[in-house]
């Protein structure tokens, strides 16, 4: 079994390297330095809850993706769901109420 800092680091580069970023750049994103982010994705370092979402939050991705082994091949599967659910995560209430609206205009039967 692979340890889970092992795990967690692979993880995080897979999603940084599936929106091209450098590591400076998901560290700039994600404010922390890019030590930490070598470190992490090295297996070398763990990281804290606050770091774990602040690395979810910069990626895009449920901090829960960070943990899985779901890493076949090297590439990363991602369903069109979790796509949708992760990108309406941080919504505002207000932007989830218009996407709500427009989907149920979209969803309505045609007369």
């Amino acid at each position: 079994m692979v340890d889970l800092r092992v795990r967690f680091g692979r993880l995080v580069r897979a999603h940084r390297l599936r929106l091209g970023l450098t590591q400076e750049g998901l560290a700039e994103r994600a404010g922390i330095s890019t030590d930490m982010v070598s470190k992490i994705e090295g297996g070398n370092s763990g990281a804290r809850f606050g770091v774990i979402t602040q690395l979810a939050e910069a990626l895009g991705v449920d901090p829960a993706e960070l943990f899985t082994d779901d890493l076949p091949a090297g590439q990363l599967k991602r369903g069109t769901l979790m796509d949708i659910t992760t990108r309406i995560a941080s919504l505002s209430e207000s932007e989830l109420r218009w996407l709500r609206n427009l989907i149920e205009a979209a969803l309505r039967p045609k007369e």
